[in-house]
């Protein structure tokens, strides 16, 4: 069921999958996920424009002559932040695919697939663990002050649940194993998908 979201001036559409495809017409699929996860799985068409370097002048030039712009991410949280960046640009109307990659493999519709990858929000798991357990051995065993370490991580936990950003998640998202330029980068092809 498609919904929408109220926002300043305008509203961005939440779309399903089985809409999106639907109505995939003359709209630029704009995949704002990290090239690694775009390298994994992503839609047929789509163009990446991650959503640690998203431009609104960029998107402006590739969504020129398109009816509307569909922001894809892995969930739909990225997407969201990424129309709350680009909704005050002269850009055709914006739309959420709803639940993300994740939902439109759910639906059984085609992905292109490339090199498995790990995902941003699996990488952000590892990486807190490792620093609260670290944090933890260290002030045990070193030095006790070492146990702000695990008390940090876990700040920044509550803070990424309560504000929906993640300061280790953007972190990550720039490392270089993140940002490995696939050979589709920033291009887009026609939508040939099944109607």
């Amino acid at each position: 069921m498609d919904s929408t979201l109220p926002n300043a001036g305008s509203t961005v559409r939440q779309v399903s999958p089985n809409t999106a495809l639907l109505e995939n017409s003359g709209v630029l699929f704009l995949d704002v996920r990290t090239p690694a996860e775009f390298e994994d799985a992503h839609i047929e068409g789509s163009v990446l424009q991650p959503l640690s370097d998203l431009n609104p002048h960029e998107i402006q030039r590739i969504a020129a002559g398109k009816n509307s712009c569909l922001l894809i991410c892995g969930s739909g949280k990225r997407a969201g932040q990424a129309a709350e960046r680009l909704k005050q640009s002269e850009m055709p109307p914006l739309s959420i695919l709803e639940g993300g990659v994740q939902a439109w493999e759910k639906a059984g519709l085609p992905l292109i697939r490339g090199r498995k990858m790990m995902s941003l929000e699996r990488q952000v798991r590892i990486a807190a663990g490792t620093l609260v357990l670290t944090g933890a051995l260290l002030g045990y065993f070193m030095n006790p002050p070492w146990i702000a370490l695990s008390g940090f991580v876990g700040a920044g936990l509550i803070f990424a649940g309560i504000t929906d950003t993640c300061g280790m998640g953007m972190l990550l998202a720039r490392m270089p194993w993140n940002n490995r330029k696939p050979a589709v980068v920033g291009t887009s092809c026609s939508c040939s998908m099944p109607k």
